[in-house]
């Protein structure tokens, strides 16, 4: 039987409730409508994967329809400090970063600064795939029953003893390609799908574009299969006729997980050394599919990444710009200060980054583990803790469960980028990647690393040309020629 995720109604429901409580939505009707559910046999919302296992009666669906809506139309008491809207959000801001000149040419990043953030995104991906949707007493246990705890390298399953693999299993779609003893070149992977879909983007519309090239791209682009949580609710809403960015809001109770997070890369790297500017691009993109924490993580991690695209070196520093573009009382915001003060707090050796990740899983327990909130605070304790050093950064931030992979993604691209070239990346990590990237994203598949930061150098360069009818591969044709 075909089980459609992350769109079910009766599947929604039930985040939507979690979704609702951490808003501060009226307590007693929420309440309210969770004992109605549970009350009619309304399943709770799946833990670990996108579906229920079984349908439901008509009447339930129908039930689970009425009750989004009504949920939807609760006004939440934190909208006032954590706002969606642009204008909104920077008039909470007072240290947003003030708008940089018009890059000069020496300031657009080499390509060899942008390989190395796409090699880092990668292999930090790579390495979170295995143990995704594992809990974080399993990660530990998968890596100390190998000889690899605190995490150095790649999981791997030789050595492994039986029992213990089938108490905790890795993913199943990913262990094929992603334990050491099966990389070969990078396998697809949504976190880097994305980035792609980024450089696709700004070839076609430049950074003027709007949520709505977003959209018009998404449907051009994309299959519904390879959209997932809140990206799947909005194409699913845009199928529906829902516009923008409506699509966001419409039965979407995953619109402030970590989705438009790990698309927020390449409005970073096209940026340069100008944060605010890349806020701003990945709010345009995030608001097709993301609210509140949603929309503040991708744009704290496009202004980090920004701040590192543009030739600096300290974490630190990049951090702090990333927090300069995120509403100072919001959770997101606290969640990111919270994690950087416990990082300096416990500082040391890899070891000593156990404890911040038991603080932080203490704080966060009642957030989903793909949400935004924990999510961006875990990465930047990672980085923070690690001091920006790529192996430490992706390792710290993949043995801290939660979502594993994107989390590894986006520290080993800042990461990648203050490292400054491939050379400067450990061959343990580049090496299995073999310069090449799996893709269903049209004219990219088999396409190597080295292409790709020429590529994004290119859309780096002040002013890239707008052209609507040009493929994929003439996008990297351009760049390589």
């Amino acid at each position: 039987m075909l089980r459609m995720t992350w769109v079910q109604p009766e599947d929604l429901l039930g985040h939507e409730l979690r979704q609702a409580a951490q808003d501060g939505r009226s307590p007693a009707i929420v309440a309210a409508v969770a004992a109605r559910w549970r009350a009619a046999g309304g399943p709770e919302a799946p833990d670990r994967s996108g579906a229920s296992p079984a349908p439901v009666s008509r009447y339930l669906r129908t039930l689970a329809e009425d009750l989004l809506d009504e949920l939807a139309e609760l006004p939440s008491p934190l909208a006032d400090a954590e706002p969606t809207e642009l204008d909104r959000i920077r008039a909470l801001c007072p240290d947003w970063p003030a708008p940089s000149a018009a890059p000069a040419a020496g300031a657009v990043p080499p390509a060899a600064r942008l390989e190395a953030a796409w090699l880092g995104r990668a292999a930090g991906c790579l390495l979170g795939k295995p143990v995704e949707k594992l809990p974080l007493d399993g990660i530990r246990a998968l890596a100390r029953a190998t000889g690899n705890w605190p995490l150095t390298t790649w999981f791997t399953a030789r050595g492994l003893p039986a029992e213990l693999a089938a108490a905790h299993p890795w993913n199943r779609r990913s262990a094929p390609t992603s334990l050491a003893e099966n990389i070969d070149g990078m396998p697809e992977d949504d976190d880097l799908d994305f980035a792609l879909l980024g450089l696709l983007l700004l070839r076609r519309h430049g950074r003027s574009f709007t949520t709505d090239d977003v959209a018009r791209l998404w449907l051009d682009e994309l299959p519904a299969g390879r959209l997932f949580t809140a990206e799947r609710v909005a194409y699913r809403n845009l199928l529906s006729g829902v516009e923008p960015p409506r699509t966001a809001r419409h039965r979407n109770p995953f619109r402030e997980w970590i989705g438009a997070l790990i698309r927020a890369d390449v409005h970073g790297w096209t940026n340069p050394g100008d944060p605010g500017a890349a806020a701003a691009q990945a709010h345009r993109d995030a608001v097709l599919s993301h609210t509140g924490s949603g929309v503040h993580a991708a744009m704290f991690a496009a202004a980090v990444i920004a701040a590192a695209a543009g030739g600096g070196r300290d974490v630190h520093g990049c951090l702090r710009a990333g927090l300069a573009v995120v509403p100072p009382a919001s959770r997101l915001a606290r969640a990111v200060r919270h994690a950087v003060r416990l990082a300096r707090e416990h500082a040391g050796d890899a070891a000593a980054f156990e404890p911040v990740v038991d603080a932080l899983h203490a704080e966060h327990a009642r957030y989903h583990w793909v949400h935004a909130v924990p999510n961006t605070a875990l990465i930047a304790a990672a980085l923070t803790h690690a001091d920006g050093d790529f192996t430490g950064s992706v390792c710290r931030a993949v043995s801290g469960g939660w979502d594993t992979d994107s989390n590894g993604a986006t520290a080993g691209g800042v990461a990648g980028l203050l490292a400054g070239s491939p050379e400067a990346l450990p061959e343990r990590w580049t090496a299995p990647l073999r310069n090449r990237l799996a893709t269903t994203v049209a004219g990219f598949d088999g396409v190597g690393f080295d292409a790709l930061g020429r590529t994004t150098a290119h859309l780096c360069s002040p002013g890239p040309r707008q052209d609507q009818a040009r493929p994929a591969r003439t996008v990297l044709e351009t760049a390589t020629s």
